[in-house]
C-alpha cells in the first residue's frame, strides 16, 4: 500500500479516536491547574511537585521509547520512537533548568518522592513500550501530544508572566508546547503501516483512550489541595 493511502487509513482512524476522545480533551485543554498557575496561586510546593512527578516520567518514557525503538528496528517504526527517546534526553536537560530556578539540583528531585496518581501515565508507556503493537503506541502518542502541549504553552506563558520566570525555567514546557517539525505524518505512516500490516484498530483506539485517561490524571493530580 502506498504511503499517502496508508496515511489516509490512519488519519481516518486518528480522527475517529479524537471526536470519541472529545469530553476528555476538552477537559485537558480547560483543567483548572493552568489556570491556578495564571491567576499566580499555584505554591512553589506544588511546583517542585510538578517537577518531581515529571523527573521520574521522563526518565522512564525515555528507557520505554529505547525499548520500543528495540522492539521494532525497521522503519518507519524505528525510526519514529528512538526520535521520541532522544526527545525525552533533550526534555530532562530543560527539566533541569525549571529545578534550578525553584532552588533545586537534580539530586533534590531524585530523592523526593513521585505519587502513584502522577506516574500513572508513564507506567502505561512502560507497558505500552512491552505489550503495544506500533499502531497502539503512535495512535496513543498522536492522539495525546497535542493537549499536553497546548497546557505547557498555558504553563510556560503562566510561569512567565506571574512568577517571573525565565527562558531557562520555562525551556521545558517550551519544548512541548512546540510540536516536534514531521512527527504527525512520520506517527501516521507508522500506525498506517501497523493496520496494513493487520494490528487491530481496536487496540489501537483502547490504548489512546487510555493514554488520554492517564494524562488528565496527572494533571489532577497537581491540583491535589489546591481546590
Amino acid at each position: 500500500m502506498p504511503q499517502p493511502a496508508l496515511q489516509a487509513t490512519a488519519e481516518n482512524l486518528l480522527d475517529e479516536v479524537l471526536a470519541e476522545l472529545e469530553p476528555i480533551e476538552r477537559a485537558l485543554r480547560a483543567h483548572p491547574f493552568p489556570t491556578l498557575l495564571a491567576e499566580g496561586r499555584v505554591p512553589r510546593e506544588r511546583l517542585i511537585d510538578f517537577a518531581t512527578e515529571q523527573v521520574s516520567i521522563i526518565a522512564s518514557d525515555r528507557r520505554s521509547f529505547a525499548q520500543m525503538a528495540a522492539r521494532y528496528t525497521p522503519p518507519p517504526a524505528g525510526d519514529l520512537f528512538l526520535q521520541l527517546a532522544v526527545g525525552e534526553e533533550l526534555a530532562l536537560s530543560h527539566l533541569w533548568g525549571f529545578a534550578r530556578w525553584l532552588g533545586l539540583e537534580p539530586d533534590d528531585l531524585k530523592e523526593r518522592e513521585p505519587s502513584p496518581r502522577g506516574q500513572a501515565y508513564s507506567a502505561f508507556v512502560a507497558w505500552l513500550a512491552l505489550n503495544g503493537s506500533t499502531a497502539d503506541i503512535a495512535l496513543a502518542f498522536l492522539a495525546n501530544l497535542a493537549a499536553w502541549g497546548e497546557n505547557c504553552r498555558r504553563v510556560a506563558v503562566a510561569l512567565r508572566e506571574q512568577y517571573g520566570a525565565d527562558s531557562e525555567a520555562t525551556g521545558f514546557f517550551d519544548f512541548f508546547a512546540t510540536p516536534a517539525p514531521g512527527f504527525r505524518d512520520e506517527a501516521l505512516t507508522v500506525v498506517g503501516t501497523g493496520l496494513a500490516a493487520g494490528e487491530p484498530p481496536a487496540r489501537a483506539r483502547r490504548a489512546a483512550r487510555l493514554m488520554q485517561q492517564y494524562e488528565l490524571m496527572f494533571w489532577d493530580r497537581m491540583m491535589d489541595g489546591l481546590e
